[in-house]
């Protein structure tokens, strides 16, 4: 029994693992700005760690650059636009596509994002 609750346990640890790796790669960026209006482009994460990653957007004729974390269903970056900071926080769905919410500091109000595996 010992054996088997080893073997189940390990499963799980393997299945953390390949999740958080599964987020790596490249995606197409729809999202919508403060006052609603839209944006596209394309944003690449780069895993750096189980959890940890870096992420690169390329939208509107701007690029920022930040850094990124995912617990379970969660995925959260923080960025630089210029001199503008950031936040975003997804949420991972079964598809594979991250659904999320952003703002910038010293803003009131939030955009919206969702970043769709290519």
């Amino acid at each position: 029994m010992r054996t088997f609750m080893l073997s189940l346990a390990m499963l799980g640890v393997a299945s953390v693992s390949a999740a958080a790796q599964s987020i790596g790669g490249t995606y197409t960026v729809a999202g919508t700005n403060f006052d609603g209006s839209k944006y596209g482009g394309e944003a690449t994460i780069t895993l750096t760690s189980d959890t940890t990653c870096t992420i690169h957007w390329e939208t509107g004729g701007s690029t920022s650059d930040g850094i990124c974390m995912r617990n379970d269903n969660a995925f959260s970056a923080g960025y630089a636009m210029g001199k503008e900071i950031g936040l975003v926080v997804y949420k991972i769905e079964k598809d594979g596509s991250l659904h999320g919410l952003w703002t910038i500091a010293g803003q009131n109000g939030n955009g919206t994002e969702v970043l769709t595996p290519k």
